[in-house]
């Protein structure tokens, strides 16, 4: 399945219309990531929890942020975020953000991926914001393989090993984008935002709110 994977990091009741609009997308979408407090958050936010119901209701993969800090986050912190996001907006996956690329932490995220399934994550998402080493594609469902601005975006290659798994395996997230410009990859998302704090506008494909 292909479509646009939303990480829209704004708080719903201070963009309710915005977040209508990514559930209105529901067909075209292929999940939400939710993001509270770079991370579930220290407790649960009724509006995201009221937003994540929305957004399962509307046949959509509701997908929790948890930052693993390229490795350095302890495994107990990672599992421990992972398990407040299934339990306070019932996130049926799970996205591993800052996620190393090389070898030597193969284990590492090979640990963390048995433990988020059998917490119950359907789906896992790897952001290694680059091309990884290909092993990687053995544990998630999706390696975002690509996170940056346009400019970068343009002239990024794509290695030779990623043809031997389907598109859908791969997701590009490309901001400080102009309207009218499209991903390569089969999952994707495009927005104009910059600065520090990109993901806090929608994808063109939605409108910039």
């Amino acid at each position: 399945m292909s479509g646009l994977l939303v990480p829209y990091y704004e708080h719903p009741a201070e963009r309710p219309a915005a977040w209508d609009a990514v559930v209105a997308a529901a067909p075209r979408l292929y999940g939400v990531v939710i993001n509270p407090a770079s991370g579930p958050g220290a407790a649960p936010d009724p509006a995201f929890a009221a937003v994540a119901a929305r957004l399962r209701d509307a046949g959509v993969r509701v997908v929790g942020y948890v930052d693993t800090d390229y490795g350095r986050r302890p495994h107990a912190a990672v599992l421990g975020d992972l398990l407040r996001h299934r339990d306070w907006y019932a996130a049926d996956g799970v996205f591993f953000d800052q996620v190393s690329s090389g070898p030597d932490a193969l284990p590492h995220y090979g640990r963390l991926s048995v433990t988020a399934r059998a917490a119950g994550a359907t789906t896992v998402v790897l952001n290694h914001g680059v091309h990884p080493h290909p092993a990687y594609a053995e544990l998630a469902e999706v390696l975002v393989t690509f996170e940056g601005p346009w400019d970068a975006y343009r002239t990024a290659g794509v290695p030779s090993w990623t043809a031997a798994h389907p598109p859908e395996r791969f997701c590009h997230l490309v901001y400080a984008a102009p309207p009218d410009v499209h991903a390569g990859a089969a999952i994707h998302c495009v927005v104009p935002g910059t600065g520090a704090h990109p993901w806090g506008t929608l994808p063109h494909a939605l409108g910039s709110g």
